[in-house]
């Protein structure tokens, strides 16, 4: 039971925060586990991450499908300050998600402190969540820099 007070708790602060996708996603598993599709779950958990990568890649990708990308886009964010800014930018979000990916490995219970953090973030700052392997880098970035500062 504890797990579906959390889930109704997520909907409540996913409603209040107005973020659909928190709501969505904890009705979904809230009706997962009422319909006693509990599984299930695992494999959510498994490949979930997957699946929302590759709709947020599809989604990226669609101007290119839909030719509002031409090849003189590619050419000129190719050959722009900008363009190489964005490229170093990219190149080192996935470098960070990868750092993340580790993190949650080694310490997987950070998971709910990213859920939370996210879940603030939302709120308070009008943030949105584009995936915790994003705040898990950024939490393993500022745990070396803390680390150190610290000397540790």
């Amino acid at each position: 039971m504890n797990g579906e007070l959390v889930l109704v708790a997520l909907i409540v602060i996913g409603l209040l925060g107005r973020s659909p996708i928190i709501t969505t996603a904890a009705c979904i598993l809230l009706i997962v586990k009422l319909v006693h599709l509990q599984r299930y779950l695992p494999s959510i958990e498994r490949r979930g991450m997957e699946f929302g990568l590759l709709f947020l890649t599809l989604a990226v990708l669609v101007p290119f499908a839909s030719g509002r990308v031409q090849l003189k886009d590619i050419v000129g964010a190719l050959t722009s300050w900008v363009g190489w800014v964005a490229l170093a930018g990219g190149a080192i979000a996935t470098y960070l998600n990868s750092r993340g990916l580790d993190l949650l490995k080694v310490d997987p219970q950070l998971i709910v402190g990213i859920v939370i953090g996210s879940i603030s973030g939302i709120i308070f700052l009008r943030g949105i969540p584009v995936g915790p392997l994003m705040a898990a880098g950024l939490t393993a970035l500022l745990l070396k820099i803390i680390s150190f500062i610290v000397g540790k």
